[in-house]
């Protein structure tokens, strides 16, 4: 029986959460972009990231994964989803789960549960990171323009998620739908991607949706 505490770590209603982009204040943004932009940004707030470890050779492992999310362990540099959960390969033996904002505790407790006196680790990371949702059709020469890695289809279908430098930084870079591209960012650089992603966007329109 693990003796480790798991705390609800979101504040109670009466607390004001603000996502990592609150400064930027995106929703006065909605609807002033350019008409028919190339690039429509999102950003996914408020949901649950957790970082899960533990060793993905291990049938043990991978059932138990499966049994508390429903989700089969991704291979590498993939992301698997059910909804609007998705469990992503960082490493050999590190993953990314993000689930519903909320939902954060009760799966964490779920993995606890199934994965009891295997050598794991699991760990909410919800307040470091932020996702962000890029659709249209100029994302890909987006992309190109601030990253060395190749985003060119045969290269990145997807189903297909990388760690990478992006814009003299370090991100994710998730592919989920033929025009629509997840960069998972951490807090403390949100606002210089912001910045990035509004100047490299510029020529193709970049619109807000809320």
């Amino acid at each position: 029986m693990s003796a480790i505490n798991v705390f609800q770590q979101n504040p109670g209603s009466d607390a004001k959460a603000q996502s990592p982009l609150h400064h930027a204040d995106l929703a006065s943004l909605v609807g002033k972009g350019r008409k028919n932009a190339g690039v429509t940004l999102r950003e996914k707030k408020f949901l649950g990231h957790l970082t899960l470890r533990g060793d993905g050779h291990d049938p043990a492992f991978a059932g138990a994964v499966h049994k508390a999310l429903g989700l089969e362990l991704p291979v590498a540099l993939t992301v698997v989803a059910n909804g609007e959960m998705s469990l992503q390969w960082i490493g050999p033996d590190e993953y990314l789960l993000i689930v519903p904002g909320g939902q954060e505790f009760a799966v964490e407790q779920k993995l606890r549960d199934a994965l009891d006196g295997q050598h794991v680790q699991v760990v909410n990371v919800s307040g470091g990171q932020t996702l962000l949702e890029l659709r249209g059709a100029n994302v890909r020469d987006v992309l190109m323009k601030s990253t060395s890695y190749d985003v060119h289809p045969n290269n990145f279908p997807v189903g297909k998620a990388v760690g990478t430098v992006f814009a003299k930084s370090q991100l994710v870079i998730r592919r989920t739908a033929e025009d629509t591209w997840e960069l998972v960012i951490r807090r403390s650089f949100s606002d210089y991607w912001w910045l990035w992603l509004q100047d490299a966007s510029a020529e193709y329109g970049l619109a807000i949706e809320a």
